[in-house]
Parts: structure tokens; sequence; C-alpha cells
């Protein structure tokens, strides 16, 4: 038997980082990059490494620019995690799984750590194999907490829904993380969107900018969980946007969505530490009339453009950086 399953990067249209923090966002996945995960039975269970869990290199340079890109970890301990929370999920709900084993192999096409969600979509990926091999049924609104906890329970890693939403359920989602909800069913409010009423978008990013979301993330946290006023008030002010994003969707007026994408990154950026490159693509893309935001934590950012002449100056814009742009398809 041999299952097989794909996970795509997302980007936040508005509203993140607010998911981690009872607040609102919009995510849209994208087929243009993906995780994809094979399992197959075999004699013993084991995790089979990609080529992007390297470990011979021809120099210490070598090893050290693989490290900027991929980091330390690569996915294997992002796998293990996931087949041992799959297996406290199943042991707790008293789900009798059968005795074959497996090996399990991924690859993947999104860019690392610049905030396009890749560990996520592998962890999404390899739950949806698993309960394929083991004819399990997890309800769609509980398999965004059970990959969370993959990351956050097992892992240490600061991360919020949103991710696992939006690679569950695909296409374009919003997102209410309300505290009520959470804590009391478990799960948010999920509304699947028309893709159709979004404005022109774009992604794009650096490859100079990799940085893992548990660096980006810790520090907010702390400061959140303290009660700290400024990012309190941040996070409301980021799911607002977030729902006024939403409303101006569900009443076809996508086109006007442009400033509150940018209202979302002011307000991070009158708060959080950004590096100077990641603002630049921002003002690069404001310096032709588009709209622009972060995707995730740091490294890519979306935004909307009027037309293929303002797509064409961002292009011009960007080439000088060597960034990286690209209209996104919408992963229905």
């Amino acid at each position: 038997m041999i299952c097989e399953a794909t996970a795509y990067a997302r980007a936040g249209l508005v509203g993140n980082p607010s998911d981690g923090y009872f607040g609102k966002t919009i995510s849209f996945a994208m087929r243009d990059f993906s995780a994809k995960v094979t399992l197959y039975e075999s004699p013993e269970l084991e995790i089979v490494p990609s080529f992007q869990d390297r470990f011979k290199y021809a120099s210490m340079r070598e090893m050290r620019e693989d490290v900027k890109v991929q980091g330390y970890y690569g996915g294997i301990r992002l796998m293990k995690a996931t087949v041992c929370k799959f297996l406290d999920y199943c042991e707790k709900n008293r789900i009798r799984l059968h005795d074959r084993n497996f090996s399990i192999r991924y690859r993947s096409t999104i860019p690392q750590r610049v905030g396009l969600a890749g560990s996520s979509a592998l962890v999404t990926a390899t739950l949806r194999c698993l309960m394929e091999f083991y004819e399990v049924d997890i309800p769609k609104e509980i398999q965004p907490n059970l990959t969370l906890s993959v990351e956050q329970d097992e892992l240490g890693i600061a991360a919020g829904l949103q991710d696992r939403v939006i690679q569950v359920y695909e296409g374009l989602v919003f997102m209410n993380f309300d505290r009520e909800l959470l804590e009391g069913r478990g799960y948010g409010e999920y509304e699947e969107l028309d893709p159709a009423s979004l404005p022109n978008l774009f992604i794009a990013y650096r490859t100079d900018l990799a940085e893992g979301s548990e660096v980006f993330h810790n520090n907010i946290r702390d400061r959140w969980l303290a009660g700290d006023p400024a990012v309190v008030e941040a996070m409301h002010d980021f799911a607002s946007y977030a729902q006024a994003v939403r409303d101006l969707l569900v009443a076809g007026r996508g086109n006007e969505i442009g400033p509150w994408m940018d209202r979302n990154f002011d307000r991070r950026r009158s708060i959080f530490q950004l590096d100077p490159k990641n603002v630049d693509m921002v003002m690069r893309a404001r310096s032709v009339g588009a709209s622009c935001k972060f995707a995730g934590s740091g490294g890519a950012v979306v935004g909307c453009y009027e037309d293929d002449a303002m797509y064409k100056k961002l292009e011009e814009v960007y080439a000088e950086t060597g960034t990286v742009i690209f209209k996104p398809e919408i992963a229905l």
C-alpha cells in the first residue's frame, strides 16, 4: 500500500500574527509551492531523510550556507513528532491501529524559513498519509489543532493555528480564533471565502532573509503573556483589520483591501523590531503604488497591485535586489 499527500504553502493576507493570540486572520493556500509526503508499507518503521536533511558537505562554508537556508533541523524531527502525536491522538480516543509498519519520505519545494509555512505543510501532509494508511478519520476542524501540537507541544516552537487551518481547508479562509470558542469547543470559526473576490495578488521573497518562526515569535509571546499593553492592543488591531477585509471580500469589494494590508504592516512595524531588508521589500512595493505586508514571520511579502503595468514595475524594483516575485495560484 502506498499513500501520498500534498500540503501547500500559504500566505497570510491580513490579521497575522494575531492567530496565536485569540485574534482573526485571513489566509490563502497556493499551488506554487508544496510539501509532498509518500508513505508505504515496510518491515520496519523508517523515516527516510530528504535532500534537505544533509549530513555531508564539501566544506564548512558549504555547510554554513546550507544552514542559512534550511536551518539546523530539517524535516526529520517534524515527521517524527507527527507520528508521535498521531499515536497519542489515537490512543487517547481509543482508536485501534493495525500493526503494519511503514517507511515515509518527503520532498518540499517551499522556500525554507521565509514565512511561507513550509514546516506546517510537511506536518499536514504527513498526518494525511498516516490517516490514510491507518484508515483513521480525524474531523477536519480538529486536524489543525493536532498539527499545531506537533510543533508547539512536541518541539517547543511557538506558533498559531492560521497555517494549519489554511493547509487543511485550502483555498481562502477567514479564521476567528475567539478565546471562548477555542477554550470551549477546542477550535475556532473557519469561513471559506471565494478566491474570485480577491484583487490581483503577488508574492515576493528573498533567499537571504531566512529566520525560523521560533526566533520571531518567542519574544512576542512573552510580552503578550506578561500583558504588555502595546502587544495586546496590536493583536486586537490586527484582528479588526482581518474582519474589515473579510467584510469587503464578502461584499464584492476586494479591490478596496489594499489599505488594510498596509495598516497591518505599519502596525506591526510600530511595535516589532524588523529586519531592514524585510522592510525594504514592503517599501519597494509601495514605491510603485502597490499595497504590501508580511506573508508570515518575515522573509516573504504578499501584496496587491492594480494592473499589468504596475506588476511590471514591481518586477523591476525587486530585480534590483534579486528578489523573487510571482503571481500566486490559489490552491482549491
